[in-house]
């Protein structure tokens, strides 16, 4: 593909604005010499040899929902990179994106539906016909429906939108079941809940990085994983160099330094758990020193009493000084915005602690415009999703142990993994009379299935997708196959609407397949925003969304007045944090993060990603502990030496990778490695320390509070040696070290 140039990309996504509007849809930015951007109807066998044609689609391998531009040859899938026009991703895309012809191209993908011979978990499975595969779980699936036993059926997949997710929704409501549940590790449901308690909003609110000129930052690796990296990358590149004359400055209060932290103005290293203290601390400072003069002003005076320099600086361990200059500067600074997520909102305490932060935007007048906080409108296709908590997956486990669950319908999600050990739900599958998975690989969970009906990727497939968190107005994008089918496999929506036939349920889901009930979809979201809804016009509106890649609307959403009430601001607090275990046996926080390049471990399997190196510790093809350089003097132990991490839960070994930029107190993790299956690249490299995590949940969500883990550390005896790529902290003229030095005094 031809190259961007830099000044053309400025004028494409617009230097002052939020987003773009309906313009974009059929925006024109690069040209391809001898090259085709086509829709779907041109079958990849008539392309003409030698020439490459590119097809506009959705990337699926994260839940960002970037748009992608696929380059093919022959009818073969060669390249993806991102979609100039669509606003998540902007032309841009990330390394896991990039991988996504590794997912086609997978030696271990699993390429007809299989039946399991013997024990469950043992790998003994032969293959069988489609027609056999859905025969076998359509009788299970009618029979339950017959006779009123339809709750006994479960579906479990991972997060999905727009049109997929209704077809899920109105398959379980006709087989009677209400057990429906997304299940992703990494959903920021804390942070969901936050959103709705102050602001009273469902979906989630739009960061406008771009357009801040000082960013405060509680927990949330934005650029390594938190929501939207690509877009939010691009928006900090904009604040600080897009601008002529103004640098937006970007400060990060976490316990171990992220990718976001590295590149930050500004690392502040709080004790875990009291981000949200600290917020406070921030927003006191801000009323009692004049910064806001709202009519509430003497109810936040009042409530943020409790939360002087002098105590939080006590309880959080940053300076008095530090917490009434950053106060100062966010609140004078305008426009500024506070974002919160990541290990922050994983504690027990992490809704408090992200309402706090968003207690920040509030009084420094940071909601509804550029460079704030801005509040998204509903998306086009508003399927309502149902998000497993940790507590909703125990008592799932706890319904398969009694009895109460007969078919358990697993889609692309591996809980088995994603799990502690202490959920016992591999034990509680083996309680499933029936277990049937959709998935691509041979993944922990899958191997525990009675029949694999394996989907297509997402190159194969049709489907849409509305991005959540949005982009301030209404956009989506429709997901077209860029390639034919390379196996015996068919596209998840194809798999349920081909049941919903054979068991009877088709006048709820009368559509032969997907494209099908995607057209009739777009068909009603096209005749929304036109007054000639013909055919002609329908299909014009079709093939040019297909050409773009995206689809939108000039309808940013009127910034609304929030006014917080009385009895809020009352409720407004930040408990104390909890921990597993008792700190004089286990005495460090283990803080597990998500690697960059292999996510919550479904990057695993690819190639690419196990040898890219992590970008702070330049680490390759297996797992690591972090620990800072004065608590491995303590413990006696330099890098490569093993060392067993062990909570009241369970035990890991890896070896030690000195790391400056973290805590004393604390050791750190990378989440993705650790798999006993999904394929030859991911099996029996690294540990998972998702296993040994404490059972400890945010009460009022039941998320997993993955950052209330505390662990003793015992060195082995045996070292290895890590592999990594060359590296300093003092590369590119940056001194690293002396920035955190104050961590290891």
């Amino acid at each position: 593909m031809a190259k961007l140039e830099r000044r053309d990309f400025l004028k494409l996504v617009g230097a002052g604005s939020v987003g773009v509007g309906a313009g974009f849809m059929l925006a024109q930015s690069i040209k391809h010499p001898l090259e085709h951007l086509i829709p779907y109807p041109i079958p990849p066998e008539e392309f003409s040899p030698g020439v490459a044609t590119w097809y506009n689609s959705v990337c699926s391998m994260c839940p960002a929902g970037c748009g992608i531009s696929v380059r093919t040859r022959e009818g073969r899938p060669k390249i993806i990179q991102g979609n100039p026009s669509h606003p998540v991703s902007q032309g841009r895309l990330c390394g896991l994106g990039q991988s996504g012809v590794h997912v086609l191209y997978n030696p271990d993908r699993l390429t007809t539906p299989l039946l399991r011979t013997g024990d469950r978990g043992a790998g003994a499975f032969v293959p069988t016909t489609w027609d056999e595969g859905l025969a076998k779980i359509a009788e299970r699936l009618r029979t339950l429906r017959e006779n009123d036993r339809g709750n006994r059926i479960c579906f479990l997949s991972e997060g999905v939108r727009g049109h997929l997710a209704m077809v899920f929704e109105r398959f379980m409501e006709q087989l009677g079941s209400q057990r429906l549940w997304h299940f992703d590790f990494a959903h920021p449901r804390t942070l969901y809940e936050a959103n709705q308690r102050l602001f009273g909003e469902q979906h989630l609110p739009y960061y406008d990085l771009k357009n801040a000129r000082y960013l405060l930052s509680f927990g949330a690796d934005f650029l390594g994983h938190w929501l939207s990296p690509v877009h939010h990358s691009l928006g900090l590149a904009h604040s600080r160099q897009g601008r002529p004359g103004v640098r937006g400055k970007f400060v990060q209060i976490e316990p171990r330094m992220s990718l976001s932290g590295a590149a930050a103005d500004e690392w502040i290293a709080a004790r875990p758990g009291t981000e949200g203290l600290l917020a406070l601390g921030l927003a006191h400072r801000i009323v009692s020193a004049g910064h806001y003069r709202g009519p509430d002003r003497d109810g936040w005076a009042d409530k943020l009493s409790r939360y002087p320099a002098e105590r939080v600086a006590r309880e959080t361990g940053v300076d008095a000084d530090t917490i009434a200059r950053l106060a100062d500067s966010f609140a004078q600074t305008q426009p500024s915005l506070a974002i919160g997520g990541g290990a922050a909102g994983n504690h027990t305490n992490g809704v408090d602690i992200l309402i706090a932060v968003n207690v920040l935007n509030y009084l420094a007048g940071n909601l509804g415009g550029a460079g704030g906080l801005v509040f998204n409108p509903p998306p086009a296709v508003d399927s309502p999703r149902r998000h497993a908590s940790y507590r909703t997956m125990l008592d799932l486990a706890a319904e398969a142990r009694a009895g109460q669950i007969e078919v358990l319908i697993v889609n692309k999600t591996n809980p088995v993994f994603a799990l502690p050990a202490a959920a016992e739900f591999k034990e509680a599958l083996a309680r499933i009379p029936l277990i049937v998975s959709l998935s691509s690989f041979m993944d922990e969970t899958t191997a525990l299935a009675d029949l694999v009906l394996p989907s297509h990727t997402y190159l194969e497939s049709w489907g849409d997708d509305f991005p959540e968190p949005g982009v301030g107005f209404p956009v989506g994008a429709i997901s077209q196959p860029v390639v034919s089918p390379l196996y015996d496999t068919r596209a998840t929506g194809d798999i349920i609407l081909g049941l919903s036939q054979r068991v009877g349920l088709g006048t709820a889901l009368p559509w032969a397949n997907m494209e099908e009930c995607l057209k009739q979809g777009w068909r009603e979201i096209h005749q929304r925003g036109s007054q000639n809804g013909d055919a002609e016009s329908f299909e014009t509106f079709w093939t040019s969304v297909l050409q773009a890649g995206v689809w939108g609307q000039d309808a940013h959403r009127a910034a609304p007045a929030v006014n917080i009430e009385p009895r809020v601001i009352d409720g407004i607090d930040v408990e104390a944090p909890r921990f597993s275990a008792a700190s004089e046996e286990y005495s460090f926080i283990l803080h597990p993060y998500l690697s960059t390049g292999l996510h919550d471990g479904r990057g695993a399997n690819l190639p690419w990603m196990q040898e890219l190196p992590d970008p702070l510790t330049s680490v390759v093809y297996g797992s690591w502990v972090e620990l800072n350089p004065v608590t491995a003097q303590q413990l006696g132990v330099s890098e490569g030496d093993v060392v067993d991490v062990q909570s009241a839960h369970g035990r890991i070994s890896a070896p030690v990778y000195i790391y400056p930029a973290i805590r004393p107190d604390v050791v750190a993790m990378p989440i993705g490695q650790g798999h006993d299956e999904y394929g030859r690249y991911a099996q029996r490299r690294g540990v998972n320390p998702i296993q040994i995590l404490a059972p400890e949940m945010e009460p009022s969500t039941g998320a997993l509070a993955w950052s209330a883990t505390r662990v003793k550390l015992v060195p082995t005896g045996r070292r290895v040696k890590l592999v990594k790529t060359d590296g300093a902290s003092r590369q590119l003229g940056r001194n690293i070290v002396r920035t955190i030095k104050a961590v290891s005094s």
